[in-house]
């Protein structure tokens, strides 16, 4: 932990390639975590299972892309830290403005999470 789930449309491997490189990096130096404890999940998101104000498909500005990022609490600054090296991250490698982005921080009780049958607590 932490997760990293990105919807966004989809994208060429070598794209996908360069964005975990950089939400891995990213999230290590905000977070103080190692390389092996990032996981990031891609979900496709095709333009007709998208919608944004009322109107569905992608819209002249674009579809917006969405990163949850399900961790320990962190503090603020630390999330905002990660907030903008997750954000540089989807802008270069999907070609998009800052305003497509948003990161949504899931955060967890370490009570609140298993692994291998173990809380995190224990």
């Amino acid at each position: 932990m932490p997760y990293v789930e990105v919807l966004a449309p989809q994208a060429p491997s070598q794209r996908k390639a360069a964005l975990t490189r950089s939400v891995t990096d990213g999230l290590m130096s905000a977070f103080g975590v190692t390389a092996d404890t990032v996981t990031l999940y891609f979900l496709n998101i095709a333009p007709d299972d998208y919608a944004h104000a009322g109107v569905m498909g992608p819209q002249d500005v674009g579809q917006r892309i969405l990163l949850k990022v399900h961790a320990f609490r962190r503090s603020e600054a630390e999330r905002r830290a990660a907030a903008i090296a997750l954000t540089r991250a989807v802008c270069s490698a999907y070609g998009v403005p800052g305003d497509d982005v948003a990161v949504y921080f899931i955060d967890r009780d370490r009570s609140e999470v298993s692994h291998d049958s173990r809380l995190a607590s224990d």
